[in-house]
């Protein structure tokens, strides 16, 4: 059974470890064709908001839908749908890039896998280096194959971890007109980044959290570095 959805529904979303709260009755909806960013200063909550709907972290309270289906009834289908890019690249060092992403394309049960993995490795800039393990791979190489890596079964959604870290402006640049393209397609895309020239150029929305509470949600407008000096800049100063 494929799963298929047009949006993310978060509904009073909180996450506790403990005393510490990381999230904070969070609810916003993630929308096809477009590119929503989560900003806010370290330990703001991004992290675990993605981490849940990753379907990687349960919640403490409130729900996820993805389209007509609840997080609670996720499986293998709904995780099918769901690419994922954290801060760990979950990339195997000792093996090739072809060979990396060949096993991930074998994990997902996907059809057509070598020729997935060629033109993943051209969208990565590595149709040289694919034969090279990624041991020797620089930070924003690596990156760039990781994200190939999140992207290899076609996810419906994809959640993106600070995946601009590592890369000079040419990747950047180049991962900017990817994720247009992804969002051109109708892919649902949802982004953390601290890197705000970037998520001028990119984002269609944003949500800003602190100390695990979601403090604005507004569209983009080209006014991002204005909204992040409202809510978080000059809150804390």
């Amino acid at each position: 059974m494929k799963v298929d959805f047009e949006d993310v529904a978060v509904r009073e979303l909180s996450r506790h470890y403990g005393r510490r709260r990381a999230l904070s009755r969070v609810s916003l909806t993630c929308r096809a064709g477009e590119v929503l960013g989560l900003l806010g200063p370290n330990g703001a909550g991004k992290s675990t908001l993605l981490a849940i709907l990753a379907t990687l972290l349960a919640p403490s309270a409130g729900d996820v839908r993805y389209g007509d289906l609840d997080l609670r009834d996720a499986g293998p289908a709904l995780r099918a749908r769901i690419g994922f890019l954290s801060h760990d690249l979950h990339l195997y060092p000792e093996l090739t890039a072809r060979e990396n992403l060949r096993f991930f394309g074998q994990l997902y049960g996907l059809d057509r896998v070598e020729a997935r993995v060629r033109e993943a490795l051209e969208h990565a800039g590595l149709s040289q280096r694919g034969d090279d393990p990624v041991s020797g791979f620089s930070r924003g190489m690596r990156q760039r194959l990781a994200l190939e890596r999140a992207l290899l079964h076609e996810p419906r959604l994809l959640l993106l971890d600070e995946p601009f870290t590592g890369l000079d402006d040419a990747s950047v640049g180049a991962l900017v007109t990817r994720l247009r393209a992804l969002r051109a397609a109708g892919r649902i895309i949802v982004v953390v980044t601290h890197d705000l020239d970037v998520a001028e150029a990119l984002l269609d929305r944003l949500a800003v959290l602190k100390d695990g509470r979601l403090v604005a949600l507004e569209n983009a407008s080209g006014r991002i570095r204005e909204h992040y000096r409202a809510f978080v800049v000059s809150r804390t100063s």
